[in-house]
């Protein structure tokens, strides 16, 4: 079965030549969206027509810009299909070679996905190396603490004069005793 995604970004857009098309190209249903390409979660029709794809159904889109607007989004979408067995066909556009049913348009979508993933690692790359950078300045990366200094010292002293156990002192000040436990070791 062919299963037609359709998607325009604004209200004043109009649908109806991506849904003649899919029709043109044999979709016997068709789903769609009106809402940006970077709004994933607000996208119930990509939602409805993944969920309606069975193994041996080829999802089509009108241009490979509707299906989303990142390469790193679109690989996730085809890698989703591909484990279940769904093919991705793209009629027109610059993704209009993209046929996964095919053996060229496999070839052509892996080479996206090696594309894909180099852009995840220089994106690691950087962030990792903006948070050493930010640490040898001072800067404190993640999260922020649970407890100040001063809560991690209290507890510490109640802990030595034995004023009460680590789970007392844990629900006292709001955290889980593990998180009590870390801080105690973090700040000596």
């Amino acid at each position: 079965m062919q299963i037609g995604y359709a998607r325009v970004s604004t209200d004043e857009q109009n649908l109806d030549l991506q849904r003649h098309a899919l029709e043109e190209a044999g979709c016997e249903i068709t789903y769609s969206d009106k809402a940006s390409g970077n709004a994933l979660n607000g996208r119930k029709g990509l939602a409805r027509a993944l969920r309606k794809c069975a193994s041996g159904d080829v999802l089509v889109v009108w241009k490979l810009d509707r299906l989303g607007r990142s390469l790193i989004d679109l690989v996730g979408v085809v890698e989703k299909l591909r484990a279940r067995g769904v093919g991705l066909r793209v009629l027109t556009g610059q993704g209009a070679m993209i046929d996964t049913t095919r053996p060229e348009g496999r070839m052509i979508f892996s080479i996206f996905a090696a594309l894909a993933e180099f852009e995840r690692e220089l994106i690691s790359e950087r962030t990792k190396a903006g948070m050493a950078a930010a640490r040898r300045k001072g800067i404190h990366c993640g999260r922020p603490a649970k407890l100040s200094a001063a809560q991690v010292t209290m507890a510490r002293e109640h802990l030595a004069e034995r004023k009460g156990t680590a789970a007392e002192m844990a629900s006292r000040l709001g955290v889980d005793v593990s998180t009590l436990h870390r801080a105690l070791r973090q700040r000596p």
